[in-house]
């Protein structure tokens, strides 16, 4: 595993250390026409011949410049500016696989990856991470659905899906602290939302919405502690 560690860093280090933001825009700009995603693919290969030190994994080291080199040629080709956010995701993940997928070709290591999948409490945290992310919010919202209908929501001043995005992130902080047994970092996040969020709804004129907020959030919470109590009880269950 410490290749596979050491190939990572080599990534981190030539994506967000060694590449100036002018040879973003330039690649953005040019694409293949470029010389500068020649050089940053160059980069990632040198790191990588660098950090395992070996001679003889030059092949490795050319491969991985090539295929990062194509990985970004296709992010420029379909990366426009309204969806820079999902390609920079898509980017990443794929950069990781294809570094992943090599680092099993060149070394070959013994991992039986069967049993990782025959382990229960990988299915376990599988499921509640799913439903905490994903479902949860759906359920939520048609819970909220004979509110909603009085409160035009459209109208709300707020960055787009930015609530559905705060949901999942504290339903998962939420259920990590459970899992963790921290309970009052629980208390520090209500504590935390409840300044950032309310501090601005404390007029009569935005009761409802306060209170639609309050049973939201309250709903989220309390969803998300169960969640992690029932995940703790299956894991720790003979």
């Amino acid at each position: 595993m410490i290749l596979l560690t050491k190939l990572i860093l080599a990534h981190l280090i030539g994506d967000f250390l060694l590449q100036p933001k002018s040879w973003v825009e330039r690649k953005e700009k040019s694409g293949l026409k470029s010389p500068v995603i020649y050089v940053h693919g160059l980069i990632h290969g040198a790191l990588v011949w660098l950090m395992i030190w070996d001679f003889r994994c030059w092949a490795l080291a050319l491969t991985i410049t090539i295929v990062h080199v194509g990985i970004d040629a296709v992010k420029v080709n379909f990366q426009s500016k309204n969806n820079q956010t999902k390609w920079f995701v898509i980017d990443q993940i794929l950069h990781l696989l294809s570094i992943t997928a090599l680092w099993l070709l060149f070394f070959k290591p013994d991992i039986q990856f069967l049993n990782y999948f025959e382990n229960p409490n990988l299915w376990i945290y599988t499921t509640a991470v799913l439903f905490l992310s994903l479902v949860c919010g759906i359920i939520i919202q048609i819970l909220l659905t004979q509110w909603t209908e009085e409160i035009d929501i459209e109208k709300e001043k707020s960055l787009p899906n930015a609530g559905r995005y705060i949901g999942i992130l504290e339903r998962l902080l939420v259920f990590i602290f459970v899992i963790l047994g921290r309970w009052e970092a629980i208390g520090f996040l209500i504590t935390a939302k409840s300044v950032f969020r309310f501090g601005d709804l404390r007029d009569a004129r935005n009761r409802k919405m306060t209170e639609y907020i309050l049973i939201g959030t309250l709903l989220s919470f309390g969803i998300a502690i169960l969640t992690g109590m029932l995940v703790v009880w299956l894991v720790k269950a003979p």
